[in-house]
């Protein structure tokens, strides 16, 4: 599976900050915000990834991550987004170097505690055409948000009014090749842009998405409360956590160690 990091915009929430540097050059903490999306995708073992920026400070990410060899990267693609059109139309350009592989999407903005690794693990391995992961939130009319039957998701509506649950589509999203067919087909919001929620939308009516609860804390930096949050956050607990590896229990290490015995 590919990966690929949606970092254009104009982050005018966050002006003035933001007439002088792209959004995702902000730090967080101690380290530019970039760092945790890309960092979050190299936990869940994706390694060929794409960055897709624009605006008047598009050359800064180069400057900063040049080819990810900080991240131990071989290699770090980018690719330029004209104007602004909504996160699926910034997905859109991606297709030719998603080469038909699945794709495993992250907003340049969101940051994790923990790691996604065995959720992107469950998609490349099995059927499903789609998955998003969720986190219940404060402030779910500020996220895309599921509403449930029991424990099936039955739709998502973008920033409601009167959320039907208080959990919000991270910006985390995994997809199969057809991702690109359904973005052709879309139309503009009323906000002007290519719904990132109308493509979900499209494989829950064809029962091909799946979800998982995500792990840990989960934040946007959007906006300046957020970026004070997601700074406080980073802070306290750190982000990008690997899982430690599982404690053999007293039995179980003396039967390997009967077994290995029988070996020799």
């Amino acid at each position: 599976m590919k990966g690929v990091i949606l970092a254009g915009g104009l982050g005018s929430r966050l002006l003035p900050l933001t007439r002088i540097t792209n959004k995702h050059l902000l730090p967080v903490f101690d380290r530019p915000m970039i760092y945790y999306p890309l960092q979050a995708l190299i936990n869940a073992g994706i390694r060929d990834i794409l960055l897709v920026t624009g605006g008047n400070h598009a050359g800064d990410f180069l400057k900063l991550l040049g080819n990810g060899k900080d991240f131990g990267l071989q290699h770090l693609n980018y690719t330029y987004q004209e104007g602004e059109g909504g996160i699926a139309a910034a997905l859109s350009l991606a297709e030719h170097f998603a080469e038909g592989q699945r794709l495993c999407v992250v907003l340049g903005d969101n940051i994790i505690e923990r790691n996604f690794r065995a959720s992107a693990s469950r998609f490349t391995s099995g059927n499903g055409g789609a998955r998003i992961l969720l986190k219940s939130v404060p402030d779910p009319e500020r996220f895309g948000v599921a509403a449930f039957r029991g424990r099936r998701i039955v739709g998502i509506e973008e920033k409601p009014r009167r959320p039907k649950s208080r959990y919000a589509v991270t910006g985390i999203y995994m997809y199969d090749a057809r991702v690109f067919d359904v973005i052709r087909t879309l139309k503009p919001s009323g906000r002007g842009e290519l719904e990132i929620t109308d493509v979900n939308n499209w494989y829950l009516r064809r029962g091909e998405l799946d979800y998982e609860i995500l792990r840990g804390w989960w934040t946007d930096a959007g906006t300046f409360e957020a970026l004070h949050r997601a700074s406080n956050l980073v802070a306290r607990t750190g982000a990008n956590k690997l899982d430690a590896p599982r404690r053999r229990s007293r039995a179980a290490s003396a039967r390997r160690t009967r077994r290995t015995a029988d070996v020799r």
